[in-house]
């Protein structure tokens, strides 16, 4: 029983394994998308942010060259304008990297002309991304801007102060002119490398995704087709067992319409036969015949009592469970033979009991069953012609099997009969049995695993050998 309950449950775990690992790698693949989203929306961001910055400083620089030779306030309050959007980035980086996500940085990003609608992606990626090789690079790059946008806001105070004190020569503006190009060109290639960068993080990470969306499918198509094939398994298998059900309850079916009909018959046969000899006996005044009428009355009597006896084991042995457990053979050997003594002709039959095998793990109920329809069976069909009558009871254990070997020198059994013996209702000799006992001593031997084997002469004896398994599978 523990061993079928064991059986479902490794079955109903074999099914739900797939189905866990859909729902895993559909939890981590939408989890994977949702994030590696996250980061290239955050990295384009990142990008177009760059481009406000560049387009920032170039029009800064641009500015200042004008305000260089023009001197025109306009163009200085127009540089100014547009190097804040630079240096806006500038601090938002300062501030992330000293106090993580502050209000600084978002105005900051604010001022370097971000969308507000990216800043959360934004600085979730700065934060929590700092470290990653790809974009620390990034912005390693980006402190390099801003050191160069420090040099050209200090180089555009310079000529502010030069122009405010008119004191700006021609040489000061060839080489103001100068070191404006080359922060500008300086810039250029960095923010170059700043863009270059985070593209090739963003195609790394796009080709990660792929292999990792790749992966999780091929998992989850692989465990749909296992739970596929587990189901269709299960399903084929259950069709079977449904089948071979129909087929034992047909079987069932038909064996109770015979056991009912006989049951009835056998049931009533002795009543009639018990109400036909009372009548006779009222109408009889001689005394030894009263005594030979209740004799048969007797006889009557116990075949029904051996019928009633023998639907009782038949029921036990289709509905009680199998219990293992410790068994002493001998102790059944003498209790079954001290219940069978009523029956005509055993006190005359010599029991000799050659038990090389007393203590077994087995089923005790179907030991005592088989163990009294094979004696009770060798009483009956006893030959009391002989002058000496015996059954012999031997245990012993052969090829690895507990062996029971019941064997008696009675009426034997024809060679046409051995075959049937074992059927239902099969009985050599009505008068003497029910036609139940060997059937149920059949279906009792194969309830505890075991086989049970007959050889007859007639007039010679039968014998009877009983091998039950020494030990159960659990």
């Amino acid at each position: 029983m523990n061993k079928v309950q064991s059986l479902k449950k490794l079955g109903l775990a074999n099914v739900f394994v797939p189905i866990l690992i859909v729902f895993v790698s559909c939890a981590l693949l939408i989890f994977i998308n949702f994030f590696t989203i996250k980061i290239l929306s955050a990295n384009r961001a990142y990008i177009n942010g760059e481009s406000h910055y560049s387009k920032g400083q170039k029009d800064a620089s641009r500015h200042l060259i004008t305000y260089l030779y023009d001197k025109d306030p306009h163009q200085w309050k127009l540089y100014k304008e547009e190097l804040k959007v630079p240096q806006g980035d500038g601090i938002a980086r300062k501030s992330l990297l000293k106090h993580g996500d502050n209000e600084v940085a978002r105005k900051g990003f604010l001022t370097g002309r971000n969308h507000e609608d990216d800043l959360d992606d934004v600085i979730w990626l700065f934060v929590n991304f700092k470290e990653v090789s790809f974009f620390a690079k990034a912005i390693n790059e980006w402190e390099q801007g801003d050191n160069l946008i420090d040099e050209l806001y200090a180089t555009g105070t310079q000529v502010h102060n030069k122009i405010k004190n008119n004191i700006l020569t021609t040489a000061d503006q060839k080489k103001f002119l100068r070191q404006i190009s080359d922060i500008s060109d300086k810039l250029t290639i960095n923010e170059r490398n700043f863009s270059n960068t985070l593209s090739a993080g963003t195609r790394k990470i796009k080709g990660l995704l792929i292999i990792t969306n790749i992966v999780f499918i091929l998992i989850i198509i692989l465990s749909v087709f296992s739970y596929y094939s587990i189901m269709v398994k299960r399903l084929t298998i259950s069709k079977k067992e449904i089948e071979a059900k129909n087929e034992n309850l047909m079987l069932v079916n038909h064996e109770l319409d015979r056991f009912v009909y006989s049951a009835s018959h056998d049931l009533r046969s002795p009543i009639t036969s018990l109400k036909g000899l009372i009548e006779i006996t009222q109408l009889e005044d001689d005394i030894e015949q009263i005594k030979e009428y209740l004799h048969l009355m007797h006889k009557s009597l116990v075949k029904q009592d051996q019928f009633i006896i023998d639907i009782i084991d038949y029921s036990k042995n289709k509905r009680k469970q199998i219990v293992t457990e410790p068994v002493s053979l001998k102790e059944i050997l003498d209790d079954t033979i001290s219940q069978l003594m009523h029956i005509e002709n055993a006190d005359k039959i010599t029991f000799k009991q050659e038990l090389s095998v007393d203590q077994i793990e087995s089923d005790g109920l179907r030991i005592k069953i088989i163990m009294s329809n094979l004696l009770s069976n060798a009483i009956k069909y006893s030959d009391n012609r002989k002058p000496e009558m015996f059954i012999t009871i031997k245990t012993y254990v052969q090829n690895g099997f507990n062996t029971i070997e019941v064997s008696d020198n009675g009426l034997g059994i024809k060679d046409d009969n051995i075959a049937h013996i074992f059927e239902m209702y099969f009985g050599t000799n009505r008068n003497k049995g029910s036609g139940l006992g060997l059937y149920i001593v059949k279906e009792a031997v194969e309830n505890i695993k075991g086989n049970i084997s007959v050889s007859s002469e007639i007039n010679i004896g039968s014998k009877f050998i009983v091998t039950i398994p020494r030990s159960y599978a659990t």
